[in-house]
């Protein structure tokens, strides 16, 4: 049997997986890394321990493929986008710890180039907005205060453009390249243009020369490096960020499919097709993907605020002993009871995106239970999802005809039929819970021919379950009522008093 090996870089280790032609998992293997904090609000991860966990995996999963006889037609890569890594091409070291993606250091960088009025032109060309999330000013810091040298042998890459360096041979002759997907979450790449901008880099005050060679997302990138893997020498043919992956995982590949995953956090993430519309407040434009000469771009909402509500109920309020509890509690009551709850514990994120909100619990009565605020939880990661799918909808003009769901908490299936009946539109939930993971092999795949088509790699996408919207469109419209009135609430409540 042939299988695509995917890597899948996240936030906090490394997981390779064995994909088979049917889309099912043959086998897997995970390690961690450690997160270095040097500073308050400063994270930073040592690449070589990145790649370190990588080519750990990699040798499990390949050790067990060749030991049941199957054959590794090519291996593809996701990633944690944005977070800045540097290297020397020359000796193939890094020059210093790679500053995450959750890092704010950079924050003032980013006020001062809005006080300066250049937010409308990044919007304009990038489709992102000024924050310290991007790359452009991680990159911009290392230079400046990070004591890295913009010398002809600088390489800066985001962490697939580190992984396809050093599984490609690294100093020996390592290629320095990325994907559309990556690097259009940068800061630095004209989306339209779909070309690194002189004009963006000259803005960030960074070096064109140092930034990798972009190529399709699926594609022969070059081979692995034998002695790394035991003598495999196999086409690294796919690329995409994390959250691009996971819709191409998904196999949403027509213009108005869209995705959320339910993590610590969400993201939805809406398939535009060939083109896009001007950028849209509270919503990130990128780049989903680009396949066999064609560019897919994709509408992005960030909610910053879901399945770490369940944590807090666990480990804040101990309302719950174990995460599972959440489910079948607040499957327990019919409602919430009139209670509605808004995790704005870090600010809103999209598309309301206000810093200063703060979470509100509100509508409790003397008949309150640990049931109604388990309820009013699950109930706020819909909500939220709701406002996310309709902003996208009024800015694309696209029409939702489903959502396709993934993460820790679309195992609750109160949680799949409640957003159904927000939604008005079927959610499906996926069979294979890696998503990303999944997406990375079919652009791998694709590429080496295991999957002749996209339609073919569409085949192999299946739904765990698919939940029917039921509730009457008045209900739906009054709930969402209530819980504008409590998001209003909490919103701007850091300031203090207005």
């Amino acid at each position: 049997m042939t299988v695509v090996v995917a890597i899948d870089a996240g936030t906090t280790g490394v997981r390779s997986l064995a994909i088979d032609e049917h889309g099912a998992i043959r086998t897997s293997s995970y390690r961690e890394f450690p997160q270095y904090f040097p500073r308050p609000g400063w994270v930073e991860h040592d690449p070589d321990e990145i790649w370190d966990a990588t080519r750990a995996t990699l040798r499990d999963v390949v050790e067990t493929v060749h030991g049941t006889g199957e054959v590794v037609a090519a291996i593809g890569v996701t990633n944690q986008r944005e977070t800045a890594v540097v290297w020397d091409r020359a000796t193939g070291r890094p020059r210093h710890r790679a500053i995450v993606w959750q890092d704010r250091r950079t924050t003032a960088d980013c006020e001062a180039l809005r006080a300066a009025g250049h937010l409308p032109f990044v919007r304009e060309h990038t489709g992102l907005v000024l924050d310290p999330y991007f790359s452009a000013t991680k990159l911009a810091w290392l230079l400046r205060e990070g004591g890295v040298e913009a010398d002809a042998d600088l390489a800066f890459g985001t962490v697939d453009s580190w992984i396809l360096f050093e599984l490609t041979g690294g100093a020996s002759g390592g290629v320095h390249v990325t994907d559309p997907s990556n690097a259009s979450r940068t800061l630095l790449y004209d989306i339209d243009a779909l070309a690194w901008s002189a004009e963006l880099a000259e803005l960030f005050r960074v070096p064109l020369a140092c930034l990798p060679e972009v190529r399709p997302s699926s594609g022969r990138f070059g081979l692995s490096d034998g002695d790394e893997l035991g003598g495999l020498r196999v086409p690294v043919s796919g690329i995409a960020g994390d959250q691009q992956a996971a819709l191409f995982g998904q196999a949403c590949f027509a213009p108005g499919m869209a995705k959320n995953t339910y993590g610590t956090g969400s993201f939805v993430v809406v398939n535009l097709g060939p083109s896009h519309p001007p950028p849209a407040e509270g919503l990130l434009t990128s780049v989903g993907w680009t396949v066999d000469g064609a560019t897919t771009y994709v509408l992005e909402g960030s909610i910053f605020v879901t399945g770490a509500a369940i944590q807090w109920l666990r480990d804040g309020l101990g309302v719950i002993g174990d995460a599972s509890e959440t489910g079948p509690l607040a499957a327990s009551v019919p409602d919430t009871g009139g209670v509605v709850f808004v995790p704005a514990f870090t600010g809103l994120g999209s598309p309301y995106w206000d810093p200063e909100a703060r979470g509100v619990i509100i509508g409790l009565t003397r008949g309150s239970s640990r049931a109604h605020l388990a309820r009013a939880v699950v109930e706020a990661m819909a909500f939220q999802t709701l406002d996310v799918v309709q902003s996208m909808q009024r800015a694309s003009g696209i029409e939702l005809a489903e959502l396709r769901v993934d993460g820790g908490a679309s195992v609750m299936d109160v949680l799949c039929a409640f957003q159904a009946d927000l939604l008005g539109v079927p959610v499906c939930r996926s069979a294979v819970t890696e998503t990303t993971a999944l997406g990375a092999a079919y652009l791998a795949g694709l590429a080496e021919g295991v999957w002749a088509s996209a339609d073919d790699a569409a085949a192999a996408w299946a739904s765990d379950r698919t939940f029917e919207p039921s509730m009457d469109r008045d209900e739906v419209r009054a709930r969402q009522e209530m819980w504008h009135r409590a998001v209003e609430r909490s919103r701007g409540w850091a300031s203090g008093p207005a």
